[in-house]
């Protein structure tokens, strides 16, 4: 979804704080997750707000998003927002306005459609404006590289040079790798056949994430620096936990007397064993929280575990579990429809 809103994708303002923002995907994600919505566009949808969250989550890639809208990950660190809006403006402008050096679109040995630098030092009035230098606006902003409208770079530094195509590569990794990251090999797919490369995988990557390896995509011809590859991180699925963002969930099985007298239980979560207590007279479906106990999140908070409670029945009673069942159900004045209808 590079050419739309994040903030659109969530349904929040601009200026909505983390706490909206979290509170939106939250809402979202139940609403859309694959594992409760089976509407065939609910993966898709998830994905989306997924993508959005992630970057609206990280206060800097917030703010460089803010800052350089859909190519907030081709800017290097360092450019001024102004000064790029009107390098973009200028070259958006400038484009086909007039043969010679400059911004053009279909030039040989670029993509269709992409803008690439034909040579030549500046623009007059048929460019970037009168008196505008394009070393003077874009030296300093990309130490000798222009970007064009998709984010593949290219050189200015003559013809013949045309810096890689960025690439993508999804990248499966179980909710447990995802917890403790670390380094692992890799073999992905390349115009010259497969390559290996070892990657170092943050602690806490979610679903939808993206680890940029800079300089390992395709191939610059004639001295021009290679594009980047992109990992696109997705979680496979897992027997025991369930992941919304950071946060995990997870079916906690509860006998009938542990859910009426309350308990405590171990559990086991990607971080090792934890306890979780129960507390008296709990019901099916009520979630448990363990603060923390989700995906880590290496700028912030870490996400949250949640127990969801199943009350499981015997299948098979034994004579005494009959007869203290038949004595409960003759002693007990508790009605379960009455008290869900009052809920309701």
């Amino acid at each position: 979804m590079a050419d739309r809103n994040y903030y659109a994708a969530l349904g929040v303002a601009r200026g909505a704080s983390q706490e909206d923002i979290q509170r939106a995907y939250r809402k979202l994600a139940r609403q859309y997750h694959p594992d409760v919505n089976k509407d065939p566009g609910a993966e898709e949808k998830f994905k989306e707000i997924s993508e959005a969250y992630d970057v609206l989550s990280d206060p800097e890639t917030r703010r460089r998003y803010d800052a350089f809208g859909p190519d907030f990950r081709q800017v290097p660190e360092g450019v001024d927002p102004e000064t790029w809006r009107r390098a973009r403006s200028g070259a958006t402008a400038g484009a086909g306005a007039r043969s010679g050096p400059g911004w053009s679109s279909g030039w040989p040995g670029g993509s269709d459609g992409e803008q690439v630098w034909v040579g030549g030092t500046g623009f007059g009035s048929g460019g970037f404006g009168e008196g505008i230098d394009l070393d003077d606006l874009l030296g300093g902003m990309f130490g000798g590289r222009a970007t064009g409208p998709r984010g593949a770079g290219r050189t200015r530094q003559g013809w013949g040079q045309v810096a890689g195509a960025d690439q993508e590569f999804e990248l499966e990794l179980s909710v447990q790798d995802a917890y403790t990251g670390g380094r692992r090999w890799l073999t992905v797919p390349g115009p010259d056949g497969q390559r290996s490369l070892e990657v170092n995988i943050p602690a806490g990557v979610t679903d939808g994430q993206r680890i940029r390896l800079a300089g390992q995509g395709g191939a610059g011809s004639g001295g021009a620096p290679n594009g980047d590859l992109y990992l696109v991180v997705r979680l496979a699925p897992h027997p025991r936990y369930r992941v919304e963002g950071r946060d995990l969930y997870l079916d906690l099985p509860l006998a009938p007397w542990e859910a009426a007298l309350g308990t405590s239980v171990a559990i086991e979560t990607p971080g090792g064993e934890a306890k979780v207590k129960v507390p008296a007279g709990t019901s099916s479906g009520r979630r448990l929280r363990l603060r923390g106990r989700g995906l880590p999140n290496p700028r912030g908070e870490a996400g949250d575990l949640y127990a969801e409670v199943r009350i499981v029945v015997p299948h098979r009673l034994t004579e005494e579990e009959r007869r203290l069942f038949a004595e409960l159900a003759a002693s007990s004045t508790f009605d379960a429809r009455k008290q869900a209808r009052r809920r309701s």
